[in-house]
């Protein structure tokens, strides 16, 4: 579950509802081989349903900000 808490996760069993789900195909090749899988989006973990429960605010992770100067060497 992207955006969420390393502390935080569904397990095999539960049941998840998803509220406005985004479906996407990913096609990808490499090495000659092709795999092909459905990804299911939701903007936030906080957006589900668990087990007929919405998960806590501490599941949502902080934002990040990563910075980076292209023209500066490492």
């Amino acid at each position: 579950v992207y955006n969420a808490t390393p502390t935080w996760g569904v397990s095999v069993g539960d049941a998840v509802g998803v509220a406005d789900p985004v479906l996407t195909q990913h096609l990808h090749l490499h090495q000659g081989q092709t795999f092909s899988f459905l990804g299911i989006r939701v903007s936030s973990p906080l957006s589900l349903v668990v087990n007929g429960k919405r998960p806590p605010g501490s599941a949502l992770a902080p934002p990040r900000l990563a910075l980076s100067n292209p023209s500066v060497p490492p």
